[in-house]
């Protein structure tokens, strides 16, 4: 079995700095705090939209509303999951929705899939004066028309490998890897 190479791509204050400078930038194409809610995309986006949230209350000194969606059964590939997918809770803010700024966070931005299913997911729960996606990477790789709209780093990204974003809560350390099995560095 081959081994993994993993290359460290960023550090903790690389992710940091990545996190202040989207923080930002959410902030202002939304024209300031009013009526902003950010949703985490199961598992590492919410982590993400946490440090964002964070960050903006810091520095604005206003609370953000945050909530969480799982896209497991918006999937276009359920079928492959297997049957018995895991299904996690979407927790919307106690505010809702509706006629607000909502910007949906995900760790990494790869073929599109995923936040098409957050999109469909979101828009079965109300409807958003606008929306916004944020990803920490953004990998390429489009098999939908779906771009970020705030960026923490494009990778450029070759066959055989993959991007490992690392947060505290689930992997004790933060940063960004990139992963290649040994079989495909030939």
């Amino acid at each position: 079995m081959p081994t993994p190479n993993r290359i460290r791509v960023m550090s903790e204050p690389d992710v940091r700095r990545a996190v202040e400078r989207m923080s930002r930038e959410v902030v202002e194409r939304n024209g300031g705090t009013k009526n902003l809610v950010l949703m985490g995309i199961h598992r590492r986006g919410t982590h993400v939209a946490e440090m964002i949230r964070d960050e903006i209350e810091q520095v604005e000194g206003d609370q953000i509303e945050t909530g969480s969606v799982d896209i497991t059964l918006y999937r276009d590939d359920l079928e492959v999951v297997g049957p018995r997918p895991i299904i996690g809770a979407t927790e919307l803010p106690p505010g809702g929705i509706d006629d607000k700024c909502v910007v949906i966070v995900d760790d990494v931005s790869f073929t599109g899939r995923t936040s098409r299913a957050a999109l469909n997911e979101l828009s079965d729960w109300g409807r958003p004066r606008r929306m916004l996606l944020c990803v920490l990477i953004d990998r390429g790789g489009r098999e939908l028309p779906i771009q970020p709209d705030i960026t923490g780093r494009q990778l450029q990204m070759h066959q055989g490998q993959r991007v490992e974003v690392l947060v505290p809560e689930l992997d004790g350390d933060l940063g960004v890897a990139l992963i290649q099995t040994a079989a495909e560095d030939t």
